[in-house]
């Protein structure tokens, strides 16, 4: 590599986080900014870095999409046996993290996780793109497979044997619900001096606020 890395950087400026004026939920917080970040991130807007660790403590980390957010928390789908699913049955703890570089802000969420109610996972599935659908079906993910061409030939013949019907959800396919403990807000600053705020709770109580450091 001839550029020097070390000299790729950005400064950053945005809004003020100021505490009198956020809401006492972060959720509320999370809503306004997930607005915003739609406008300025467009379709990559709920892409999130998901952390999970494996039986022996190693971290290992992916990017998801959220597909939903609410009181109780928030919501992605994948295949319950990937490596993300087994590292969840075993460690059942999770952080993620969004970027959103054209508003120079970034939110952190950490939690316990568990998996969504299979009629919750049967609507989310029924919405998604047909091709979709067949991919949860032709592509046991994280395994390891020969070649592209094994994907291809179990595509069509996933495709035959759902031709003209109905998909169903894939057992080994659905939904897990990050329940955050802890929310951090970072808005990017000039000079670093960014402003973090973050929310944390025990057991379901009340959020408590803090501002750190940069």
């Amino acid at each position: 590599m001839n550029r020097n890395i070390a000299d790729v950087r950005r400064d950053y400026e945005g809004g003020l986080l100021e505490e009198a004026a956020m809401p006492d939920d972060p959720f509320t917080l999370f809503d306004q900014w997930f607005e915003a970040a739609l406008e300025s991130d467009g379709q990559d807007a709920n892409a999130m870095t998901l952390a999970t660790a494996d039986s022996q403590g190693r971290p290992h980390a992916r990017v998801v999409l959220l597909k939903g957010v609410d009181a109780q928390g928030l919501t992605f789908y994948t295949n319950y046996h990937s490596h993300k699913g087994s590292e969840l049955a075993n460690v059942p703890f999770a952080a993620a993290t969004f970027w959103w570089p054209g508003l120079s802000r970034q939110v952190r969420v950490e939690g316990a996780v568990e998996q969504v109610a299979p009629e919750e996972s049967d609507a989310y599935f029924q919405s998604r793109p047909r091709g979709s659908q067949l991919g949860a079906w032709i592509a046991t993910q994280s395994v390891v497979i020969p070649d592209r061409k094994w994907i291809e030939e179990r595509q069509v013949r996933f495709e035959h044997a759902y031709d003209g019907q109905t998909i169903p959800r894939p057992i080994h396919w659905g939904g897990y619900r990050i329940k955050p403990d802890m929310i951090e807000f970072w808005q990017g600053q000039p000079s670093r001096l960014h402003d973090r705020i973050r929310f944390e709770r025990q057991d379901d109580g009340p959020w408590s606020r803090f501002r750190l450091a940069p």
